[in-house]
């Protein structure tokens, strides 16, 4: 496939990664009680299928790329969304453990996909006035995106607020509810839905308003027939779903070690968080490394807009269904999600995150040096502040 491949060390590198994943799995359940063997070869074998799986995405990425003759840019979205299927899988294990906690990690996720966006902007070319230039797609619809998610941050933000102080809502203040639930997710999964047909029809590079995103992405033709990207989307998708189920597994461990050493359950979130967003930041390694920065672009910034549009929905639907189900107990008053200082905080400490990185991306479509300054210096204050005092 042309331009797909720069490597090929996945044919090996994936089967070998589920292998790992599946002794490790078989000492677990029937083996002896070996626990730090058994985390390394969940961690390494997860990680080795995670990284195996995002090259196979790639070659569907451009596959489809040049099939439909959409730009990299576009085709990186489209690969982006197959990799929330991991932090989907295991963000709906942790719903059915505990819907707050899932609730805290998804939003974790968010605020270290925009430090990660803050890192990937230091590695981006630059001109000689030191601008990283950002696609049109990302400064026109990904800006509006970006000041819908913060409106939602700081409106639900003071809505939980409001409910706790005064005990409102038809839960006593205690919570959110089933139909609050069902609400929000239906319409940030219309949004999104609006902006993938939108970043489709104008930014795909066939229509005339493509117009720089043809020279910037490049609109790739691929040799591959249907069946062999149908066979890589699959074969990444699989791939994906085992690697995340056994970081997952890592990841609920060493939170549960972390617990027991005294560390606060923040810390404990955030190590959940970013090892949920490990395939998103692999997928944006390897395109980086193999010079597609459209590619990684869109992969890095599509992580930032998915969660709240795809993975927050698909936390509250998620969380809705199972205390339907009776999987997930009620709270006193019949509410699902907990109103308390950690969920307040992670979603009203997004509000001055998705503000920085809005105001960064729309004056003039660019990236200087001091916004880099300016998002990497906020970002990590915001995390460290969640970590510390959340």
């Amino acid at each position: 496939m042309a331009g797909g491949s720069g490597g090929t060390w996945w044919k090996w590198g994936l089967p070998v990664g589920i292998g790992i994943v599946a002794a490790a799995m078989a000492m677990e359940h029937f083996g002896p009680h070996w626990p730090l063997p058994v985390n390394a070869m969940l961690a390494l074998g997860g990680l080795l299928t995670i990284a195996g799986s995002c090259e196979v995405m790639i070659l569907a990425a451009v596959g489809l790329a040049g099939k439909l003759r959409w730009n990299e840019y576009v085709a990186g979205v489209i690969a982006g969304l197959a990799s929330n299927l991991p932090e989907i899988a295991m963000l709906a294990f942790v719903v059915a453990a505990d819907v707050r906690i899932a609730f805290v990690v998804t939003l974790l996720t968010l605020h270290i996909n925009v430090l990660v966006f803050s890192i990937f902007c230091v590695l981006m070319p630059r001109d000689e006035h030191g601008h990283a230039s950002l696609p049109k797609a990302i400064s026109v619809l990904g800006s509006d995106m970006l000041a819908c998610a913060a409106g939602l941050m700081i409106a639900m933000g003071f809505l939980m607020i409001a409910m706790s102080s005064f005990d409102g809502g038809g839960h006593a203040g205690e919570g959110l509810g089933l139909w609050d639930l069902l609400m929000i997710a239906a319409a940030l999964l219309a949004v999104m839905v609006v902006y993938l047909r939108s970043l489709i029809r104008r930014f795909s590079g066939t229509s005339t308003e493509a117009g720089a995103e043809q020279a910037e992405g490049g609109t790739t033709r691929a040799s591959a027939s249907w069946g062999m990207i149908a066979f890589y989307g699959g074969l990444g998708s699989i791939g994906a779903l085992i690697g995340g189920h056994a970081v997952g597994d890592f990841a609920d461990n060493l939170v549960g070690f972390l617990r027991g050493e005294g560390y606060s359950e923040m810390i404990g979130a955030i190590v959940v968080a970013f090892l949920a967003g490990m395939p998103a930041y692999i997928l944006v390694t390897s395109a980086h490394l193999k010079g597609k920065t459209q590619l990684a672009l869109s992969n890095v910034f599509g992580a930032i807009v998915q969660v709240p549009f795809v993975i927050l929905p698909a936390v509250l639907l998620f969380a809705a269904l199972l205390s339907g189900l009776g999987v997930v107990p009620l709270l006193p008053e019949g509410g699902i999600l907990a109103i308390d200082l950690e969920t307040v905080s992670v979603i009203l400490f997004g509000f001055p995150t998705l503000l920085v990185l809005w105001k960064s991306i729309t004056d003039d479509g660019a990236v200087n040096k001091l916004e880099t300054t300016i998002m990497l210096a906020l970002f990590a204050l915001v995390l460290y502040f969640l970590a510390v005092h959340g």
